[in-house]
């Protein structure tokens, strides 16, 4: 008996060695999506009104915890039986996240009517704020879907050949640490002023260490928010790029003769505008049809 129960810790040990030994490269291949997954959603979060920031935050991380149980059985059942569809559905978000970050450039270069200026949101009743909140709310988990979806193939691709149960239990903790991760770095650099006023508030004195690291604080996060935005663009043609480079063969090979992170930019930019000339004509010939039938 006593045999037995050592044994089943031994087991239970070597399956806890793996998991960390598999995590540790699952981890290492979802570094970079990670990145451009913080960078995106970071973007996404931020613009709203102080007090509203952490609530809309925890909206889209609970979106994000709800993605992620939606997607993680999905995900298992396709790798084991129709692999195939796990690339269809990539493929797919990548023209999604590709359209959306050329939409984002040819909205400046070329303005146009596309949402609340966020200028005008404190003209905004209560009413038109909940609306815009919850827009907003459902297009950043919308494009979390995406990005979770990318992380878990990917980490699911390291872990193949592995038992079932390593598999689980390994894209699993990925899964988890690219949302508790990455939202709790969210959460912290939308509050970075406001932890820079308390520094400045700690003590009387003028000018003193806490007073210039909260001053420092107050006045980046400005700058941050902009380039977030940039960052963020950014990175959804890369990560919309990267899908297409490392799914189709034709693309790997017209880009292989330069480095693979420009590759993967002018292929999710040259991608994304043909999705935004389709998508562009195809409402422009809706909304033609919509007011002859009406």
């Amino acid at each position: 008996m006593a045999s037995g129960f050592f044994a089943l810790l031994d087991d239970i040990a070597a399956l806890m060695d793996d998991v960390s030994v598999m995590s540790k490269v699952a981890a290492k291949k979802t570094a970079g999506i990670l990145g451009d997954d913080l960078a995106v959603n970071a973007e996404k979060a931020s613009g709203f009104m102080s007090n509203r920031e952490l609530p809309v935050l925890w909206a889209i991380t609970k979106g994000s915890f709800l993605n992620k149980l939606i997607i993680l059985p999905i995900a298992f059942v396709l790798s084991a039986f129709v692999p195939v569809v796990i690339t269809v559905i990539l493929i797919l978000g990548g023209l999604y996240l590709a359209y959306e970050g050329t939409e984002k450039i040819y909205e400046f270069f070329v303005p146009h009517a596309h949402g609340t200026k966020e200028e005008d949101v404190q003209d905004l009743t209560k009413e038109e704020l909940k609306a815009l909140e919850k827009e907003r709310i459902k297009s950043a988990i919308v494009t979390d879907f995406i990005l979770s979806v990318e992380i878990v193939i990917i980490a699911l691709g390291t872990v193949t050949q592995e038992p079932l149960t390593i598999q689980i239990i390994v894209v699993s903790i990925i899964a988890l640490i690219a949302t508790v991760g990455v939202y709790g770095i969210v959460a912290l650099l939308v509050r970075m002023d406001e932890f820079g006023l308390k520094l400045i508030n700690l003590n009387d004195r003028d000018d003193s260490f806490s007073d210039k690291v909260g001053r420092f604080m107050v006045r980046a996060l400005p700058k941050v928010i902009k380039s977030l935005s940039v960052i963020g663009t950014i990175a959804l043609l890369l990560v919309s790029g990267g899908i297409f480079v490392h799914n189709i063969d034709m693309i790997h090979h017209w880009v292989a003769a330069i480095p693979s992170i420009l590759g993967e930019f002018l292929v999710g930019l040259v991608v994304g505008f043909i999705v935004l000339v389709v998508v562009t004509a195809f409402s422009k010939l809706w909304k033609s049809i919509s007011k002859k039938t009406n």
